[in-house]
Parts: C-alpha cells; structure tokens; sequence
C-alpha cells in the first residue's frame, strides 16, 4: 500500500513536499515514481527514481523539482520549488520495476493528493 500526503494550498512561487509512505511491502527494490493529473487531463508523468538514487524527470518540472527517497523509511518525496498555477493537479505516487514515464510502467498506486497552486 502506498500513502502520499503533503499536498495543500499554495501561492505561486511557493514550495510544497509530497511524501509517499509504503507499507505492506518493502518497496526498497522497486522504481518510484510521481504522476499527476489535472480535472479533465490525462495523468502524466512528474518523476521517477531508482532504487539506487537514479533519477529523471519531466521536461515542465525538471530544476524546480526534486525526487527523493529514503530506503530504511520505506518512503519517497517529492520536494516541489518555484510552483506555477499549472502545477496544479491531483498528485500520485507509485511503484513498479521499470523505470518508465508512462502509467503502465507501475504496478502499484496510491491514493492523490491534491496540490493548488493559485496565481
């Protein structure tokens, strides 16, 4: 089971972190990813990493985001900079073992968290 929290109201400009919490099952060998979807769009890809610390991220988030994750604690995080109105989405966490940008990538999938962002 996956857990994300940290999402909220922010202004644009504004910093947020997300957290992703696993339980059931140690994820620690497992590829973590972060997606979001906004009302009436797609879900997208945000970030993803390795187990080994290996990253990549979407062209819109890269610089300003940073994907992270904690091994012992079973969580990942996403530490959001700089945030824009269109960051603005229901954020997903998730797991699988293909380190991919596409939702078929990922086996397992947590609940959203809303992240706003107002102008």
């Amino acid at each position: 089971q996956l857990q994300a929290s940290g999402g909220g109201l922010v202004q644009a400009g504004g910093s947020l972190r997300l957290s992703c919490a696993a339980s059931g099952r140690t994820f620690s060998s497992s590829f973590m990813g972060w997606f979001r979807q906004a009302p009436g769009k797609e879900r997208e890809f945000v970030a993803a990493i390795k187990w080994s610390g290996g990253t990549r991220y979407a062209t819109s988030v890269s610089g300003r985001f940073t994907i992270s994750r904690d091994n012992a604690k079973n969580t990942v995080y996403l530490q959001m900079n700089s945030l824009k109105p269109e960051d603005t989405a229901d954020y997903y966490c998730a797991a699988g073992t293909v380190f991919g940008a596409t939702v078929r990538s990922y086996d397992y999938w947590g609940q959203g968290t809303l992240v706003t962002v107002s102008s």
